[in-house]
């Protein structure tokens, strides 16, 4: 068991070509995660930040919005405001992105499902 605070927090620039940088809070390790799971993470995306829109191929990505509302872009869901507690899933194949056009950061808990 960790809690907040005690978990590295990566912070990549430029993901999939989207302006800013995002925060990425592995929630579990590469060895507690096993062979199927690529990534359990919280996501943090700050004002102005976005996660570049990118393509699933083998694998599926569900993202749980925690706050606050989210704007995202999907192929299938077009410029999609979620609320807190919307499930959101990217099926293998389909794409996506989330640019932050407010003035808190946006919170969600992203996980990638390898086939």
């Amino acid at each position: 068991m960790t809690r907040a605070g005690e978990r590295k927090i990566a912070k990549k620039e430029q993901v999939n070509g989207g302006a800013g940088h995002v925060l990425m809070e592995a929630l579990l390790n590469e060895e507690e995660r096993g062979e199927h799971c690529r990534i359990f993470s919280q996501v943090t995306i700050e004002p102005g930040c976005e996660l570049g829109y990118h393509e699933h191929h083998g694998e599926t990505e569900t993202y749980l919005c925690t706050f606050p509302a989210v704007r995202l872009i999907w192929t299938t869901i077009k410029n999609t405001r979620s609320k807190p507690a919307m499930l959101t899933f990217c099926k293998d194949g389909d794409g996506h992105g989330i640019k932050n056009h407010g003035t808190e950061p946006i919170v969600f808990v992203a996980l990638v499902l390898k086939k």
